[in-house]
């Protein structure tokens, strides 16, 4: 997807893809290009990072303004609030860059051993704190 050139519509300022009074000027379907699942396996918990690498070629103001958010890590569904687009076609857009290599990705961590007997503890001393404050 290639951008339009110049601003678009009234009040556009640094965004041409959005409009004030229309709103969001690009549909969810054209960001994916109508693809709607991910080459990589993502979740919404996944944490992604950019990794310097560039892309090798353009691919469009989402995947931009997605790589300029991953300088840190950031789940998947803070990208999707962030670039205001459907968890499935931020997926979509992570995955791309994923495959160039632009980004990992890293999945949540889940505990195989089941909770840790000190976690009862540990909140029934948080809670009788907070009783305490009220």
């Amino acid at each position: 997807m290639t951008a339009l050139p110049g601003p678009i519509g009234p009040g556009s300022g640094d965004d041409p893809w959005l409009d004030d009074d229309a709103g969001r000027l690009v549909r969810p379907y054209t960001v994916s290009e109508g693809r709607t699942k991910p080459s990589a396996p993502l979740d919404l918990l996944t944490m992604v990072r950019a990794t310097g690498v560039p892309p090798d070629g353009y691919l469009g103001p989402e995947h931009d303004h997605v790589l300029r958010l991953c300088r840190g890590p950031m789940s998947v569904a803070e990208i999707a609030a962030h670039i205001r687009q459907p968890a499935t076609v931020t997926k979509v857009v992570l995955s791309d860059l994923v495959d160039c290599g632009a980004v990992a990705t890293r999945g949540p961590i889940h505990l195989q051993d089941g909770p840790d007997p000190n976690d009862r503890e540990l909140l029934e001393a948080v809670l009788d704190g907070l009783r305490r404050r009220l």
